[in-house]
């Protein structure tokens, strides 16, 4: 990435700004301006996120803000109350209350000397949720958004539920909010007042573990915060942003297919992270594009950014399965719109000769009886950290799936979209999990997963669950996960049928055995047809970055350990964030978590789960202060620790949380939650 320094104005920043709300609340803002604002009005871009804008996200924003700020915009990033140096308490995600705030934040902004009235917001994951979410209430400074790795539908897809299967990640995230929630704000910029806002958040901290439990189907609380509602509501232009080694890609097209405002999309092949430094590359020029944006709908420049195809794609070629990549070769391609003219679905059957394209029915029963251990090299559901999350070789867990495999292609088929299965089957339970996935199996043996769907039978319909008839034919058709990717010549595909897929999804609550019928069992491919282009993107710049000293270097890993004399499977994660010092403040950061998934292959009531975070943070005295026996200002030590378990029977989950802080090598708080919320419909 090519750091620039050249920018057409000199940026000035305010590192911590208080904006005040309506019911005496101060939110803590820090602000990037083109020199002479004040004289000469500009735009403004928000971003509006939880994360700590003073270490949470302070490598990435130093990219990325003063990058637009350099362009001639005001580029504000805000913490939601009960986040870094902002007041009040945070609650839950998506609430009301955090979308009033930000309409208020936005008509400070747009009243602001330095301000011309119009306004973009931005963000990647809990920000690109927010901008959705914003641009539904329609403020009058809004005119345009980018959101990157978000979603429409609060239920169907996000780290809650998959396929009305619960997500281990439902878990994981409210772990890692009940430590990032515990950060305490900075003591340089709040003076005295952090140890009693730190106490406050601490003695407040919410079981969000449990309140995600306690939704599991898409009712009245998924709803709230999901633009698919109405996506009539939304008028402000949207330029939406995925990647394929992401858990929200499919949210891309739908969006494209429903919303009636000005719109364009784009999907290349990285994980949860910004286009310009994410992994795998090629990483694109994200900011230029979004300057392009912005110039358009913020300033008024005919730039030609909405005479262009308006849905922009990378098709990824085959690879041997790794667990991370740095590159994924490919090219792309465009279309205008979506659903697009030049994707064509074709249709393949499933039969006992393999996955074929005529139209021959499955004329005896098969049995998909997964134990439930299978699953473990699914790979994360969100690939975030840079780890290694990706989907691995698939040969151990097609082993304990029922396979169809084709017979070698004799030319390359470009998928692009969402497959398709219509299938009729039963379970002997009143439950049941289908995992489905699509792979290239290449010719020296090795399975790179393409793509996968899952579906809880009882959520099937996800706003209304229920209870199977064993016994009973079912008829199930279902989405897989969009994905770009062009399967080569002498490869064959394979559709895996699984009935688990642990650590990813928690069990049912009894192993189930479904049964495939006799009958006609297809896959729709969603098949490209058109011409790849020359990359339209320029090279990937950004700002200087921040000035970091690193203690320890961030060192992810990821293993799975079994008891042969159980049977049991459990998956370890290591989240080691590194530690690290931000030069200029003094500030140093000390992040880990481990997460532990354990299964047995039969009893669904064995399977539990723990999480431990480990927080550190603080500044030291300055060895000139030490010399002069003097304090320095914002000197504090602080630690938390907070751990998650779960456990389960067949009729409840069985939670608890435990979260202790110390200040200066002692103990000064200690919180323990337990409860059990009923299973309802997973």
């Amino acid at each position: 990435m090519q750091v620039k320094t050249d920018f057409p104005y000199t940026v000035r920043e305010i590192e911590h700004l208080l904006i005040p709300l309506s019911d005496g609340t101060h939110l803590a803002a820090r602000i990037w301006l083109p020199e002479g604002a004040e004289q000469a009005p500009v735009p403004a871009i928000l971003e509006y996120l939880p994360y700590r804008k003073n270490d949470g996200t302070a490598p990435r924003d130093a990219l990325t803000h003063p990058y637009f700020a350099g362009h001639g915009y005001a580029s504000v990033r805000v913490d939601m109350r009960g986040n870094g140096e902002s007041q009040g308490l945070m609650e839950d995600e998506y609430l009301p209350l955090e979308q009033a705030d930000a309409l208020e934040v936005i008509d400070w902004i747009a009243q602001q000397p330095w301000c011309t009235g119009k306004l973009g917001m931005m963000g990647i994951s809990w920000g690109g949720f927010n901008s959705l979410q914003l641009a539904a209430h329609t403020p009058e400074p809004l005119k345009a958004i980018i959101t990157l790795c978000s979603t429409d539908d609060r239920y169907t897809d996000d780290i809650h539920y998959k396929g009305g299967n619960l997500l281990n990640e439902n878990l994981a995230w409210a772990a890692t909010m009940l430590s990032f929630s515990a950060a305490p704000p900075d003591p340089r910029l709040v003076g005295d007042e952090w140890r009693a806002m730190w106490h406050e958040r601490l003695d407040n901290m919410p079981l969000l573990a449990e309140t995600w439990l306690s939704h599991q189907h898409r009712d009245d609380y998924w709803r709230q915060g999901s633009i698919n509602t109405d996506y009539a509501n939304i008028e402000a232009a949207v330029y939406a942003i995925g990647g394929w080694g992401d858990a929200y890609k499919n949210t891309v097209s739908r969006m494209m297919e429903n919303l009636s405002c000005p719109r364009k999309a784009l999907i290349g092949p990285w994980i949860h992270k910004y286009p310009h430094f994410a992994v795998p590359h090629p990483a694109i020029g994200f900011l230029q594009e979004a300057l392009r944006w912005w110039d358009h709908w913020l300033k008024g420049e005919e730039n030609g950014v909405m005479d262009e195809p308006s849905a922009t794609f990378y098709l990824q070629d085959s690879l041997p399965p790794k667990t991370m990549y740095a590159e994924r070769p490919g090219r792309w391609v465009q279309t205008d719109g979506w659903p697009a003219r030049n994707v064509l679905m074709h249709e393949m059957s499933l039969s006992e000769t393999g996955l074929g394209h005529d139209e021959q029915p499955l004329t005896t029963p098969v049995v998909i009886d997964s134990p439930l251990t299978a699953g473990r090299h699914q790979g994360e559901y969100c690939a975030i950290w840079f780890g290694p999350d990706l989907p691995a070789d698939q040969r151990i867990d097609d082993a304990l799936a029922v396979c169809f495999d084709s017979a070698p292609l004799e030319a390359p088929l470009d998928i692009l979209g969402k497959p398709k299965v219509h299938l009729t089957l039963a379970s002997d339970q009143d439950c049941g999990q289908l995992i489905v996935r699509l792979s290239d199996v290449q010719p020296d043996g090795q399975v790179a997963r393409i793509t996968y769907g899952a579906l809880n039978l009882i959520v099937r319909d996800h706003d209304r669950p229920q209870r199977l008839v064993p016994g009973e034919p079912l008829q199930i058709t279902f989405e897989l996960d969009m994905i770009g990717y062009q399967i080569p010549a002498g490869h064959r595909l394979r559709v895996a049928l699984a009935s688990s897929s642990f650590p990813m999804l928690w069990p049912a609550a009894r192993r189930s055995a479904l049964t495939l019928l006799p009958g006609l069992q297809t896959l729709e491919l969603p098949i490209f047809e058109g011409q790849a282009i020359a990359n339209p993107f320029a090279a990937p710049e950004s700002a200087p970055p921040a000035n970091i000293s690193e203690q320890r270097v961030a060192q992810p890993s990821r293993s799975v350990m079994e008891d042969v004399a159980s049977g049991e499977i459990t998956t370890i994660v290591e989240d080691d964030m590194g530690a690290m010092t931000f030069d200029d403040t003094g500030l140093r950061v000390e992040q880990r978590c481990t997460e532990r998934y354990t299964a047995h292959p039969d009893e669904a009531d064995r399977t539990r789960a723990e999480i431990v975070w480990h927080y550190h943070a603080g500044r030291d005295q300055s060895a000139h202060d030490s010399a002069r026996d003097e304090t320095t200002p914002g000197q504090f030590d602080v630690r938390v620790e907070s751990h998650y378990r779960m456990r389960c029977d067949a009729e409840h989950f069985h939670l608890e949380a435990e979260q202790i802080a110390w200040e200066d090598g002692e103990e000064v708080h200690r919180r323990d939650w337990q409860c059990s919320v009923p299973r309802t419909a997973v």
